[in-house]
């Protein structure tokens, strides 16, 4: 009894002692593992900066060269007919009645293009005509009585006469007019009188254009004509066709305004035409294939142009008051100043006439 007490109180004490002994072990294992953290860090080396020296730019440099140069002058113009005319009336405050074409129908001459409302005047017509047959009967009684009347009498007699034979011309030639007719075969590119609308003498209506016969007319400065002749070579772009050769072949007439106006006036004289005198005409060696009359392009003239000019860029060209340098790059690397004469220039390159040679090379700003 007494053995088995003793043997179980020795089995206690020795889990006890184990849990301690592992208790101490665990702690002794915490306090080395955190026992760096708890010491001073140690002071790193700074570490220092890659100072790098500043670069100095290098001025681009370029080489003398032989190639062709050309001034040309350029500005925009569309496709139009050698022939065409404004629509308008003569007379006020009538009625379109009916209006027969459309932009873009083809008619031929004397084609009915609007009809105005002249009923009315019809029957002032045919009563004027009546009356008129009246004073026919009179004067033919005033002719077999002229010995009997004053000379002033029968004077006046007659221009009562000759004044209502004039008035009913008038209202005859005012119904005529009453229709708009075409005054040569061609398209009708533009139209804009509507039914019921109430007229205005000479205001446009529309426009009638002969389209078979297309020419490219440019609108140039006045500048930019005085450098320009007949003959001389024209590349023209058309919108959405592509780029023609041609030449020059009319000079305008009127170097002013090239805008015709086709809209109002004041109601005294027949609209202006957008003519093609006031363009220059190109005639292409090449006409394109489905163009229109209006299409939109840009024509560029050569006026001046030298083969095998000895060229630098324009950027490399020096000025001092009246010298005019460059900066050339000799084979060992070494630069020295050189005195120059420039001929042509455009806005990237500069012809130098005397002080360069091709090859050599030069330097830019």
């Amino acid at each position: 009894m007494f053995t088995k007490w003793w043997m179980e109180g020795l089995s206690i004490r020795k889990r006890r002692l184990g849990r301690t002994l592992g208790l101490v072990a665990l702690c002794t294992v915490f306090v080395v593992s955190t026992g760096c953290g708890l010491l001073p860090n140690e002071e790193e080396e700074e570490v220092l900066p890659v100072i790098t020296p500043p670069t100095i730019s290098k001025k681009p440099e370029y080489e003398v060269r032989s190639e062709p140069i050309e001034l040309s002058v350029n500005a925009v113009g569309k496709l139009m007919s050698q022939r065409e005319e404004p629509l308008y009336f003569t007379e006020d405050g009538l009625h379109i009645k009916e209006v027969k074409v459309k932009p873009g129908d083809k008619v031929k001459k004397g084609d009915v293009l609007i009809q105005l409302d002249v009923e009315q005047l019809q029957r002032d017509l045919r009563k004027k005509r009546l009356d008129f047959r009246q004073q026919e009967i009179t004067m033919k009684e005033t002719l077999r009585t002229k010995d009997e009347m004053s000379e002033v009498d029968f004077e006046k007699a007659a221009i009562v006469f000759d004044e209502q034979r004039q008035e009913l011309a008038d209202l005859e030639k005012k119904i005529a007019d009453g229709t708009l007719k075409a005054p040569f075969a061609g398209t009708i590119v533009s139209m804009s009188a509507q039914k019921g609308a109430t007229i205005k003498a000479y205001e446009s209506l529309g426009i009638i254009s002969d389209t078979s016969s297309l020419v490219v007319a440019a609108s140039f400065s006045k500048e930019d004509l005085e450098k320009i002749s007949v003959g001389m070579k024209a590349k023209v772009d058309i919108n959405a066709a592509g780029v023609f050769d041609g030449r020059v072949k009319v000079m305008p007439v009127n170097t002013g305004s090239n805008n015709g106006n086709n809209g109002n006036n004041d109601g005294n004289q027949p609209p202006e035409k957008d003519s093609i005198d006031k363009y220059l005409i190109v005639q292409l060696d090449k006409w394109p294939k489905d163009v229109e009359r209006g299409r939109q392009l840009s024509v560029s003239i050569v006026t001046q142009r030298k083969e095998n000019a000895v060229l630098i860029p324009i950027s490399a060209l020096r000025s001092i008051g009246s010298r005019t340098y460059v900066q050339v790059i000799e084979k060992d690397g070494t630069k020295r100043e050189a005195d120059v004469e420039v001929g042509i220039q455009t806005s990237t390159d500069v012809e130098i006439l005397k002080g360069l040679t091709p090859g050599q090379k030069v330097v830019g700003r």
